[in-house]
């Protein structure tokens, strides 16, 4: 039995890498913004916490005594949110003596069978530009400040299938491709298979 941290554990992702965590019998501590909201899963082995992703200080109060961090949170409409979590989370969890991050992110950081940048292609919806930009700053600071940390950036090779169930089974893709999907169950896996035997390391990490 190991014990995870899960940073935005109130979220679609969040809420199935604690119930992925429990299924495995390790214990949780689910933080979220405010503990009155959390409806994810809640036993003896799921502590709900308050905290702060962005704030050093509670990364490292919360981290503390953990074997690893999983960070799911997500604010969309904030240009520096992504960034600010990345650079918390690699102050705080050294702080707190917690060697590996596995954070989530986005597909649209990949590049295609092209090597373009899925957001860099002709006809990304411009709309959708800053929230990616601002997803690419938070990767950009893991690279240049995360070194001693044990991170990797996990995310769909295309998108997350919102009504999937379970199949237990995931694949790892070298290229982004947004017709490709994934459930968020079977997301959850790849996040506690990463935290508990750590296969990948300082880069982007794609599954469908």
């Amino acid at each position: 039995m190991s014990r995870y941290v899960i940073f935005g554990a109130g979220g679609r992702a969040g809420r199935r890498a604690v119930a992925e965590a429990r299924r495995r019998g390790h214990q949780v501590t689910a933080v979220v913004r405010d503990p009155a909201r959390y409806d994810g899963p809640a036993d003896d082995g799921v502590r709900v916490a308050a905290g702060d992703v962005t704030d050093a200080a509670d990364v490292a109060a919360l981290a503390a005594g953990h074997d690893a961090a999983i960070n799911t949170a997500a604010v969309i409409g904030s240009d520096t949110f992504f960034s600010d979590a990345a650079r918390a989370l690699v102050k705080g969890l050294r702080q707190a003596g917690v060697d590996r991050l596995v954070a989530v992110g986005i597909a649209t950081l990949l590049p295609g069978p092209d090597g373009i940048r899925l957001l860099d292609a002709p006809g990304f919806p411009a709309e959708f530009r800053p929230f990616c930009l601002a997803h690419a700053a938070g990767l950009e600071v893991l690279r240049a400040e995360g070194g001693g940390l044990d991170w990797v950036y996990v995310s769909p090779a295309g998108d997350f299938d919102h009504e999937g169930e379970r199949s237990g089974r995931y694949e790892v893709r070298e290229h982004g491709d947004m017709a490709l999907r994934v459930s968020y169950a079977d997301f959850a896996i790849v996040l506690l298979d990463e935290a508990e035997s750590p296969r990948h390391r300082g880069g982007h990490l794609a599954v469908t």
